[in-house]
């Protein structure tokens, strides 16, 4: 490949991921520091993550990047040596460089110049922080808040206990009735299949007897007497078995719709035990409401609404701590002072109003007040300054879009912080409570009219709505709510980046795993040009699910797995569907989290297509070894694109299992990574007799004379410079080593 193909490598984008998984390893290391500076593994982890984003910057010829990040990697050095010390001050400077770099690499490829023109004083001005951190200059510290009030202490153990007194059953009581009641609703479906075959035997002997006189009235007139004696009686047998058979017909007909009406009742009493009147979660709400006015100087009342409406017990009690959240929030954010409201023609004391009602099979809890409404420019311009969105994609946003930024954790419109609120914690929790049990929360405004928040649950967590799949020729339920799309994705939509295959769904990258890798099934044999794909996930961590097909959707009876099988992998609960056959539950969170790690593995399963190779000749495997994504994927294009059959891996011990599961001609390793660096990969390598013949090309930034002997010292059979990757000499090294790709 020449230079110019190299230039149309889309290698920006690789920085900005690479950027986006540094950038996170770097704060969590920084915050692990600011606890506990004595932990030497989070500033190596720092360092690292430092190293890594300076090459890639360097690749990409993004120099602010590149100073920034060497920057960093010499405070981490300095820190390890011990000549200086990460206090507070420090890591706030470097965790601002890390929203700096996070900023730059956002930029689009227009505008990078600008950071070279334009904004150069304020790199200088971060690297002179960076200087002054390393020099050990004094920096100011920032000052504590007070920490944010909670609600009135809940309910004692006596009150609990006297509340569970009252329904004199215990959970595991209430689960086995449910169980035992959605076995009695499929049970009593087996009736109608029964009765529709009594039907059509009732219809065979109607036929039957139509044969049968007809028979009788071909016959000629001169057939003994005894003949039509005796098909005279067959006919009336015939005619008391149809009589006979309409009658059981009928009474099974009753007993089929008595059987299915009692067992749903019954089920539909199983799950009414789980419910609780919403009142029974809200009596502390309206004292608080009340204190908290007063506190403020303000004058307001709750009004509840729908007080008897039911609400599964689990629900209820997940909904304390995010109702309670939301009335604080409308008390101290929404409502004014009886001043300001008169002075708007409203009355002094404001009311706050916390509903609850069915609706369309769901549960509707709305809470809204009276109050001032949000200023939604507000809410843009708080969006801009904390650099959550550039100003024109502020501007773009819809009223609707401004107020989702609420949700985000520590976004807050007060100014002030209090006891009450203004860390901007609160509404996430909303958020994360509602995601919980598979439901919806949305807001809206109106100014100076108030706001309304409505929260869309499941009326219980008992029945979930499913769609149910077949993987290796048994069913799977997965829960709707947590099902972003289900779809047929054609082949030729399927595409491979590092091994890892991913389909566009409009206009967002989705990767592709089958189901049978993640629930450790045997691979499936050859799919069709159409793949059934199941999309879960949410905005940050989104995949599609390959499975065999699907079977429709279904609304399942909940039943849990005995506690004596502990934790099952994957998988949340069980049911029983219509036709009485059992099915597993999926859990989506816990499957994703599955798919995550086989993603760092990089041990994902290819699609098959069923398809026979055509015999020839074997193309020549290579397998790259770095922890930096840029390099990763330059490295795979480049000899990809000569041929050779490339795999990757993310540091030394993943290249070591790599290497002595399949079978390479050559191995190219970075030698600065976690875990293992490229020096001990080689020396391993090198000590197997397995492996010691396949030659290992070391690749680093590492140019030094002891840098190069020590490579080669420990087995490398060639040490390449990563400067040479803007020439053919990587290429050559390769060609040199272990021939052309098809060679």
């Amino acid at each position: 490949m020449t230079p110019t193909d190299l230039n149309r490598v889309p290698l920006l984008d690789l920085f900005r991921q690479e950027v986006d998984a540094q950038a996170q390893v770097l704060t969590a290391g920084l915050l692990a520091l600011e606890r506990n500076r004595d932990v030497v593994d989070h500033l190596e982890a720092c360092m690292r993550a430092a190293h890594s984003l300076k090459g890639a910057a360097r690749i990409i010829g993004l120099t602010v990047a590149m100073r920034l990040a060497g920057a960093m990697e010499e405070c981490f050095d300095a820190a390890q040596q011990g000549r200086i010390v990460l206090l507070h001050p420090q890591i706030d400077r470097l965790l601002g460089v890390v929203d700096l770099l996070k900023r730059i690499a956002a930029t689009p490829e227009s505008d990078l110049g600008a950071w070279d023109d334009q904004k150069r004083l304020e790199i200088d001005a971060c690297l002179s922080e960076l200087a002054g951190v390393l020099d050990g200059r004094e920096l100011a510290t920032s000052t504590a808040v007070a920490p944010v009030a909670g609600r009135s202490s809940p309910r004692s153990r006596d009150e609990l206990d006297a509340s569970d007194r009252v329904l004199r059953v215990t959970a595991e009581s209430f689960n086995r009735l449910l169980g035992l009641a959605g076995e009695s609703l499929v049970e009593s479906r087996w009736v109608k299949p029964f009765a529709e075959s009594l039907l059509r035997l009732k219809r065979l002997h109607q036929e039957s007897g139509k044969t049968l006189r007809r028979v009788r009235e071909a016959l000629p007139a001169v057939v003994l007497e005894q003949a039509q004696t005796e098909l005279a009686a067959a006919e009336r047998s015939l005619l008391e078995c149809e009589q006979l058979l309409s009658e059981r017909l009928v009474e099974i007909e009753m007993f089929d719709q008595r059987s299915c009406s009692l067992a749903r009742r019954l089920n539909d009493e199983a799950l009414a035990c789980r419910m609780r009147p919403f009142a029974d979660g809200v009596q502390e709400f309206p004292r608080m409401v009340r204190d908290l006015a007063r506190s403020l100087g303000k004058h307001a009342s709750l009004e509840i609404v729908g007080e008897a409406t039911q609400v599964d017990r689990d629900i209820l009690q997940r909904l304390d701590a995010p109702l309670g959240h939301l009335l604080r929030n409308a008390v101290d954010h929404g409502l004014e002072s009886p001043d300001e409201r008169r002075a708007c023609g409203k009355p002094a004391e404001a009311v706050v109003r916390l509903e609850a009602r069915h609706s369309a099979g769901t549960l509707q809890v709305v809470v809204s007040d009276d109050g001032r409404g949000v200023d939604v420019e507000r809410v843009r311009h708080a969006i801009v300054e904390r650099k959550l969105a550039t100003l024109e994609a502020a501007r773009a946003l819809s009223e609707s879009e401004l107020l989702e930024f609420l949700f985000l954790p520590g976004f807050t419109m007060k100014e002030t912080v209090t006891e009450i609120s203004g860390r901007g914690v609160g509404l996430d929790v909303v958020q994360d409570m509602v995601k919980q049990v598979r439901g919806i929360v949305r807001v809206a405004s109106q100014a100076g009219k108030g706001t309304r928040f409505q929260l869309q649950l499941p009326v219980t967590l008992s029945v979930v709505r499913t769609l149910v799949a077949e993987v290796q020729g048994e069913p799977y339920a997965f829960p709707l709510t947590a099902i972003s799309r289900a779809l047929a994705v054609a082949r030729e939509r399927v595409d491979v980046v590092e091994g890892r295959q991913h389909f566009d769904l409009d206009g967002r990258s989705i990767g592709l795993v089958t189901a049978h890798q993640i629930l450790d099934l045997d691979p499936s044999a050859s799919l069709g040009d159409e793949l059934p794909v199941i999309v879960i996930g949410d905005a940050t961590h989104m995949y599609g699910l390959i499975v065999d097909r699907f079977l429709g959707q279904c609304e399942l009876v909940v039943q849990p797995l005995d506690p004596q099988l502990g934790k099952i992998k994957d998988i949340a609960a069980a049911a029983l569907m219509d036709d009485g056959a059992p099915v597993l539950i999926v859990d989506t969170d816990d499957l994703i989290r599955s798919v995550d790690r086989i993603c760092s593995g990089s041990r994902l399963t290819p699609v098959r297509d069923g398809s026979s190779a055509v015999p020839g000749k074997q193309r020549k495997r290579v397998l790259v070894v770095d922890d930096s994504l840029t390099v990763r994927e330059l490295e795979r294009k480049l000899l990809g694109n000569l041929g050779y059959d490339v795999e990757v891996a993310v540091d030394g011990m993943d290249g070591w299992n790599a290497v002595r599961a399949g079978r390479f001609n050559l191995v190219v390793t970075d030698i600065d990574m976690p875990r293992m660096d490229g020096i001990e990969l080689v020396t391993l390598i090198n000590k197997d007799p397995n492996l010691k013949s396949m030659p290992v090309m070391i690749v680093s930034y590492k140019d030094r004379d002891e840098d190069r002997r020590r490579g080669l010292e420990a087995g490398a059979a060639h040490y390449l410079a990563k400067g040479s990757f803007h020439d053919d000499a990587l290429v050559q090294a390769v060609v040199d080593l272990i021939g052309e790709a098809d060679a």
